[in-house]
């Protein structure tokens, strides 16, 4: 019976939506929005209508004087009385213009859909980038300051949600503004402790499908470790036909692919049965090294390079256990690797600062903002998770055997429907 109600209760929102939309134009109220400077109609795609909005920033929330940017926000409209997701993108957002782009939460309950592309992340960066303005207080101040606007023109319920650093950047904005959303929905959010967390490394030892396959995926990193005489050369052509430049010299990269081979495999949920046997041939090694953990990850070139200083000053990372491949490495210590690697030569001097950790963790436990949690149990993200001291009000689901490409759709029907449930109560009650 409750299904029937919330059937009856979309379909009435969809009937009401499209009579009301007509009556005032939709563009003209986004341009009328006091931070909106430039107003774009896109494709529709799977919407009733979808629009480009450029929100004015500070650089600074404090210091008028360091000036302003653009910031990208994304709207796909269903309906202004309709509630509203809201996307906190941790970094940029090309993908949302993307006419058959919809954020699953937005098609599940046909709700409106608002991406805001992370302040930093070209274009929506200032001209001049100073590093010490990138912090995640001054992103959930955009992100207030955008939903406070929008909120004039979209009267329902907000949920606010995001992948990955965008599931972290939502619950990151929840914290520091409980109140602007009414629902969070954070996919594979990690919440790390340092610069090099600690966590992540006796995870990956552990855990992934059974011992057999961590053996198989330790016992390929030991194989390109072996061959580096003849992949090596290899591997130094791929880089020099693709222009890749590097803070490191050639025989570190060769190290920190295989090294990171692990984390990445299982991250993305790789099936054991791809990966070479040792009878193959160094191109085939090449090719799946490159195809899972490539050197174009290490370049300096990169477009993640805010990321990797957010990750340095406050949001933190993993490190790598050298341990079982000490002998077959030219390096002794990947420590300290995320600055002498990513950061750029303006960001070097970024220490990191455990106050956003120890916020966040007392909000997850403290929090009564209706939270739910979604993590792959293979995902070595998932070693740094929300975790099980939590509020009442929160709910973790992990998926079986499942990665970082863990989404309520990826469940099983039993579980989707127990999700879509607990959301459909926060929404339409």
């Amino acid at each position: 019976m409750k299904q029937y109600r919330l059937y009856f209760l979309l379909a009435f929102v969809s009937i009401f939506c499209a009579i009301s939309l007509k009556a005032q134009s939709l563009e003209e109220q986004f341009a009328a929005l006091p931070s909106v400077k430039k107003v774009e109609v896109l494709e529709k795609g799977e919407f009733e209508a979808k629009y480009l909005l450029w929100f004015e920033q500070p650089v600074s929330y404090k210091d008028a004087s360091k000036g302003v940017f653009l910031q990208r926000v994304f709207v796909g409209n269903v309906c202004t009385d309709s509630a509203t997701v809201f996307v906190t993108e941790g970094y940029g957002a090309e993908y949302a213009s993307r006419d058959r782009y919809r954020d699953e939460l937005s098609r599940m309950f046909n709700l409106n859909n608002v991406v805001v592309e992370h302040r930093y992340f070209a274009p929506s960066a200032p001209e001049t980038v100073d590093w010490k303005y990138l912090t995640a207080k001054n992103e959930a101040r955009d992100l207030h300051r955008i939903i406070s606007e929008l909120k004039s023109i979209y009267h329902g319920k907000w949920i606010d949600t995001g992948i990955s650093k965008g599931g972290q950047n939502s619950v990151i904005f929840r914290a520091f503004y409980p109140d602007d959303v009414d629902i969070t929905v954070a996919y594979v959010g990690p919440f790390c402790r340092g610069v090099e967390d600690g966590r992540h490394e006796p995870f990956i030892a552990a855990n992934g499908s059974s011992e057999a396959d961590r053996e198989a995926v330790r016992g390929f990193q030991e194989e390109f470790l072996r061959r580096r005489a003849t992949i090596q050369p290899k591997l130094d052509s791929l880089c020099k036909a693709n222009g890749y430049e590097f803070r490191i010299p050639m025989e570190e990269v060769y190290d920190m692919c295989a090294l990171e081979f692990s984390f990445a495999f299982w991250q993305w949920g790789m099936p054991v049965e791809r990966i070479p046997s040792n009878s193959a041939s160094d191109n085939e090694f090449l090719n799946f090294m490159n195809a899972v953990s490539g050197p174009d990850y290490w370049q300096v070139e990169n477009p993640h390079a805010p990321f990797f200083v957010m990750a340095a000053k406050e949001l933190g990372y993993y490190g790598y256990d050298v341990e079982p491949f000490k002998d077959l490495l030219t390096i002794k210590s990947t420590k300290g690797y995320l600055h002498k690697i990513f950061l750029p030569e303006d960001a070097k001097e970024v220490k990191f600062n455990r106050a956003l950790s120890r916020k966040l963790d007392r909000f997850i436990r403290r929090n009564k903002c209706n939270i739910i949690f979604i993590y792959g149990e293979y995902d070595p993200w998932s070693a740094v998770r929300a975790g099980d001291k939590h509020s009442a009000t929160n709910h973790i689901f992990i998926q079986p055997g499942g990665s970082h490409r863990a989404r309520i759709s990826t469940f099983d029907e039993a579980t989707q429907a127990e999700i879509k449930g607990i959301i459909a109560g926060w929404l339409y009650v």
